[in-house]
């Protein structure tokens, strides 16, 4: 009898760890390749990853260029510094008198360029980071530098910066007679909850101060209700800076329950429909431009490998199997368009891909100009106490969420969101950015440039055709142009609907000069047999050789 129950117990046992095998092996599957989709192991490698820097002459000629190429580029760098410092000396100098108190320009700085190349440019090609004043799409600095603005302010400037002025101004003027008084609410709150509900095709608001603090929050109310403890988050997606939906590189402390996984594959759709602790899955449209991929910054650029592409139909489609799995799971559905709401469709992302998420949170634009995070959810979802046990309670608050200037700005935002000239704005959107982009691409590709943009809607990818270690200079070419870039360098431009057919006309002009004059300085020479693959080798080696010590 013993032995039988031996035996039974026994195969109970190995069925039970076959099936969690099984399960590990479907979760590891449904990971991106990439590092970025193996967050504790990129963490590893970037703690091992150590610091070394060119000299001038490895500066000229990372990839190996000839003496007369490495001339060639040195020439056309002390040409550019030259303009940088006739042109930005005020700007640049303020800007370095900052840095000695502020830590967010110290990183900024930093990351703009690979940090192997980062000590030279920054002596030479210092960029300011300090404006006087903004006239529609256009940026003045302190020296008196009149450049188009292709940051859309992270996004924020949509509409373009005149209108956010008026929006800021209407607010203001709107809760006057109130003024900073927190804790209760401006009347106008209701009427933003009211139009933010038909917006978003759910039942409640929660008003919060930032896009990270909105997401926390759902996210928080998605464990509290399904009762488990994991997220998923897709591979290369950003939500934020906070803990959970940021694991690896940039989180000092690990995110255990947090899964991040491949976007657009039905390998995470199976995982999704087996797995019964996974509480929500968080979407942020964005991604849609660069499945998997992480934000496009000039300063991970090793070599041309950088991809982007945007296929609605594609995309929307996974969506909607996504959301299809979720809801058959009990898993939360958040779509975080933080970033995207509102540059889509009036409706934002969800309305844009036909989708109806359980949650969305959305900021940025949302707020007219002033800092701004909303949750919207289904009424069961953003409860955040059980009737049946009174003390069991989800706490969140802020002592500045519904600030009364912050939902005057958003009231007047949401007001002119509902008017025939702004609707009118969003027909043919798509399309018509997507002729823009087309025609810049082919300017470039008459003057044979190795570049090439790639598009989502207002949100553009700046792509190299050819394999070079120098792409990320494109940005101080761009900048001596006239073109005012955000810290990530090239890799993203968001443009403003107030930039004109004769404003873009010009912008083409200018990015096809800058791009010229960069090829004409030999950043793009072509060596026999160079390859991406090759590049990248070649810093693995180096970067070998810095961290055990060794020389040549």
């Amino acid at each position: 009898m013993v032995t039988i129950l031996a035996g039974a117990l026994g195969g109970a046992i190995g069925v039970a760890a076959a099936a969690k095998g099984y399960q590990r092996l479907t979760l590891s599957r449904a990971k991106h390749p990439s590092l970025m989709g193996h967050v504790r192991m990129a963490k590893r490698i970037a703690g091992q990853i150590p610091f070394y820097q060119y000299g001038e002459d490895r500066f000229f000629a990372a990839d190996g260029a000839p003496a007369e190429v490495a001339a060639q580029r040195r020439a056309g760098f002390d040409r550019l510094a030259a303009i940088y410092a006739e042109r930005f000396g005020k700007s640049v100098a303020m800007t370095k008198a900052a840095r000695t108190r502020l830590s967010d320009l110290q990183f900024t700085g930093s990351y703009r360029v690979p940090f192997q190349f980062a000590a030279h440019v920054r002596a030479h090609l210092g960029t300011g980071s300090f404006l006087e004043r903004s006239e529609g799409p256009i940026v003045h600095d302190l020296d008196g530098n009149a450049l188009i603005d292709l940051t859309g302010s992270y996004g924020v400037n949509l509409f373009g910066y005149d209108f956010y002025k008026e929006t800021i101004r209407e607010g203001a003027e709107m809760v006057e007679a109130l003024g900073p008084v927190l804790g209760s609410y401006h009347p106008v709150v209701l009427d933003n909850a009211e139009r933010l509900a038909k917006i978003s095709k759910l039942d409640e608001i929660s008003f919060h101060m930032s896009g990270t603090e909105a997401v926390m929050q759902a996210v928080r109310l998605a464990r509290y209700h399904t009762k488990r403890r994991r997220l998923v988050r897709f591979c290369g997606a950003y939500h934020g800076w906070w803990g959970d939906v940021q694991p690896g590189i940039g989180n000092p402390t690990p995110a255990d329950n947090t899964l991040t996984l491949a976007d657009m594959s039905d390998k995470t759709l199976k995982v999704l429909a087996t797995r019964k602790d996974i509480a929500c899955v968080l979407v942020n449209p964005l991604q849609a431009l660069h499945p998997n991929g992480g934000a496009p910054s000039d300063n991970s650029m090793v070599d041309s490998s950088r991809k982007a592409g945007f296929d609605k139909a594609a995309y929307g489609d996974f969506l909607r199997r996504l959301a299809a799995t979720c809801k058959k799971a009990g898993i939360v559905l958040i779509f975080d368009e933080v970033f995207v709401g509102f540059r889509l469709a009036p409706g934002g992302a969800a309305e844009y891909f036909g989708v109806e998420p359980d949650m969305i949170t959305y900021g940025k634009t949302l707020g007219g100009g002033l800092p701004v995070g909303v949750l919207c959810g289904r009424a069961d979802l953003m409860k955040r106490w059980r009737d049946d046990r009174p003390v069991d309670i989800c706490f969140a608050r802020g002592t500045f969420n519904s600030h009364p200037y912050v939902m005057g700005a958003m009231n007047a935002f949401l007001r002119r969101l509902d008017t025939p000239e702004v609707t009118a704005v969003y027909d043919g959107l798509d399309e018509r950015f997507d002729a823009r982009a087309a025609k810049l691409n082919a300017a470039l590709a008459a003057e044979g440039l190795p570049v090439e943009v790639k598009t989502l809607s207002t949100i553009w990818t700046v792509l190299y055709t050819v394999p070079s270690r120098y792409n990320w200079m494109l940005q101080y070419y761009l900048r001596a142009e006239g073109l005012a870039l955000s810290w990530v360098g090239s890799g993203r431009l968001i443009l403003s609907l107030d930039i004109g057919e004769d404003l873009f006309d010009d912008i083409v002009r200018r990015f096809v000069a800058a791009a010229k004059a960069m090829r004409d300085d030999g950043w793009w020479w072509q060596g026999d047999g160079v390859t991406n693959k090759l590049l990248r080798r070649g810093v693995l080696r180096e970067t070998l050789k810095a961290r055990f010590g060794k020389k040549g």
